[in-house]
Formats: C-alpha cells, sequence, structure tokens
C-alpha cells in the first residue's frame, strides 16, 4: 500500500504537471518504487510504444522510465466525441470508473508512493461524473492544491475549489503557490499564510515565475504552427524568449533582437531575410537570433532560399498572414514535453531547491 498524492490546481496552466515531474524526482530520493497515474486524460497523444495515452501520463513514464505502467498510468483517455457519447449512454461512466480504480488499486499495490494528477481545475470532468474533486475521494488521496502566485486571485480561486472538494468529502492538504515574483516571494506567502490562517491546510511556496518555463521551444512553435522546422534539428529544442516582428528596417531589426528572439519576417523580404540568415553563424548575435518563421504567400526567391538553406538557421515557412503567426503564437501555452530536456533539467534543479519534499510528504501521513 502507497502513500498517494492527488496533484489538483485551481485552473489550466498553473504548474500541475512541472509539480508532479518535481515530486517524481523528490519521491524517487527516498522511495525506492514511484509511481504516477492521470486517472481523466483529456489530452490524448500516441506513445513510443503505439499505445493512445493522455500526454502528461506518456510524458512522466518517458522522462523516468515507467513505460510497463504506461497502460495503468493513462486508464480513461477521452477522445473527441466521449462526452456526447456518455451522455448519450454510448459510453459507461461506471465502466469508466472502474477502470480508473483498478488501475489505481494495481499502482498503490506496485508502489510505496503514487502521484495522482488530475486534469485542468478542480470541476473538470464533471459532466462526466469524474471530476478532480470526486476522483480523489474515490481513491481516497490527500489533495495537494497548485494554485497561482499572487494573493487575492490566489485566495479567491482557492476557496472556489475548495467549495467542490468540500462538497465531495474530498481532503486538501496543502495549498502550493506557484509562479511566485521572486522579489516578492516572502510576502507572498507570508499574506496567503494570513489568508488561510483559519484553515485546516498549510501554505507551501512552489517554484519562482521562470520565463525559461513558461516560454516555448522551436519544436512547440512547429507544432503550434502546424508545419515542419527547418535547418538545423539540433536547435528543435531551443527555448524562444522573444518573438519580435520584422517589419522595421534591416538594420533596426538586427539592432532591436533580444536574447533568444524568433522573428517574423515575410516571404518577400529578400534584403531581411538574407541578412538574418548571414548574421545567424556570427558569434555576435547567435544567442541573439533563435530562428524565423516565414509567413506569406509569395514564393521566396532562389537565392535566397539557397542562403537560408546553406546557414542552417531554423526556420518555419507557412501560408498564414504575419499577424495570424504572432496571434497563435502568444496565445498558446508552452506545455513540457520529454524532449525538451533542458526544461526538464531546470525543474529538477529548482525542485532541489525549493521543494520542501520531506514537508509535503509529513501532511500526507
Amino acid at each position: 500500500m502507497s502513500r498517494k498524492v492527488f496533484v489538483a490546481a485551481t485552473g489550466q496552466n498553473s504548474g500541475k504537471t512541472t509539480t508532479s515531474l518535481s515530486l517524481m524526482y523528490m519521491a524517487r530520493k527516498k522511495y525506492e518504487r514511484v509511481g504516477f497515474i492521470k486517472p481523466l486524460g483529456p489530452k490524448p497523444t500516441v506513445s513510443a510504444n503505439g499505445m493512445v495515452v493522455d500526454k502528461d501520463a506518456a510524458l512522466m513514464a518517458e522522462v523516468f522510465g515507467l513505460e510497463d505502467d504506461l497502460r495503468l498510468m493513462s486508464p480513461v483517455v477521452l477522445m473527441p466525441g466521449d462526452t456526447q457519447k456518455l451522455l448519450d449512454g454510448q459510453l459507461s461512466g461506471a465502466a469508466m470508473q472502474q477502470q480508473i480504480l483498478d488501475a489505481i488499486t494495481e499502482l498503490d499495490r506496485k508502489n510505496d508512493f503514487l502521484i495522482i494528477e488530475g486534469a485542468g481545475h478542480t470541476g473538470v470532468g464533471s459532466v462526466l461524473g469524474f471530476s478532480n474533486a470526486r476522483v480523489a475521494r474515490l481513491v481516497d488521496a490527500p489533495v495537494l492544491m497548485v494554485t497561482g502566485g499572487g494573493v487575492g486571485n490566489v485566495v479567491d480561486a482557492a476557496y472556489m475549489n475548495l467549495a467542490l472538494f468540500q462538497k465531495e468529502g474530498a481532503e486538501v492538504r496543502a495549498i502550493l503557490a506557484n509562479k511566485i515574483i521572486p522579489d516578492k516571494r516572502e510576502k507572498i506567502l507570508r499574506y496567503l499564510e494570513l489568508a488561510f490562517a483559519k484553515e485546516p491546510f498549510k501554505v507551501i511556496g512552489g517554484f519562482n515565475y521562470q520565463p525559461i518555463l513558461a516560454n516555448p521551444t522551436l519544436r512547440r512553435i512547429s507544432q503550434t504552427l502546424d508545419v515542419e522546422l527547418q535547418g538545423s534539428q539540433e536547435t528543435a529544442g531551443q527555448i524562444v524568449h522573444h518573438v519580435q516582428i520584422g517589419a522595421a528596417a534591416t538594420q533596426r531589426v538586427t539592432e532591436l533582437l533580444k536574447e533568444s528572439s524568433l522573428v517574423i519576417v515575410t516571404s518577400s523580404r529578400d534584403e531581411l531575410l538574407v541578412t538574418l540568415a548571414t548574421i545567424y553563424n556570427l558569434p555576435e548575435y547567435r544567442h541573439l537570433l533563435a530562428g524565423l518563421v516565414i509567413p506569406g504567400t509569395a514564393r521566396i526567391s532562389a537565392v535566397t532560399q539557397k542562403i537560408l538553406d546553406s546557414s542552417g538557421i531554423p526556420y518555419m515557412r507557412t501560408n498564414r498572414t504575419t499577424s495570424g503567426v504572432f496571434n497563435a503564437i502568444n496565445e498558446d501555452v508552452s506545455k513540457l514535453n520529454a524532449t525538451d530536456t533542458q526544461k526538464i533539467d531546470l525543474v529538477m534543479e529548482l525542485a532541489d531547491k525549493r521543494f520542501n519534499f520531506n514537508a509535503i510528504d509529513a501532511l500526507l501521513g
């Protein structure tokens, strides 16, 4: 029988998966057998061995070598249309529940510590009868609720989510404030402790806000735009810190480059494309220029195309408009992928500094 923790969140993109990665990394230092499960998987993907599983389960399996348990780690994966099928009676909620319980029972038996990750905010899955709160109660797991890093918005969101946990009879043992502005960390945690002073749960500090974790890689952007990344494939994991529209004069665009910039340059701007491809291989510019996105329907001239290809600069070609590319990148939220080794290594490094695993573990007893 394992010690269990249900990792919930007050909303999407609070850092549940980063928290689960950190817990897995730290727990493996203390416990011999540590498992993971995403009971309800709303983000299907095909794993390396051809299984359809949730993306977060696939990530954890690949990073920590848990592929043999992947079937158990993602017992229910929601495919498009499944919600309507369940409401129409074509799918059985009771069967889904049994799949979840059977998987957790087996993982509970096989492990000393089990991380159970919820989906989205507390209410996600309610239409199926499997809200995070209900699943936490079904599997009898104490809850670690991940929030944002402010004060007022965190307290408001926490109480709204707590109401459903209380209704279902699930016990929240700790609030983990995540993505905290570094120079406000002590102040924020102090005020959160004051705001929740009458509550039975603890307030724990999570990660400080890290742009490197929040920003996308070139690979992620190519997936978002649904285009192939050209040029050096070794740079697919390069993290893009700034997205710049190359609308100004060529000289001005180069002057405006910041650390790891992705520049959007229309296909008709041959001079700018040639200049950026050329300076990409200059040491003083290499850290400033992550790559290019080239939107537009106009053909790139043969000479310019040859220079782009010979330079090795990473670039993506799309028929979208410049504004369409810019909006798509800015609206996308970067999610961890097992190939994002730079980010994953940083998560583990930060976990050593920021996560008091023994304090969290003590709350689960």
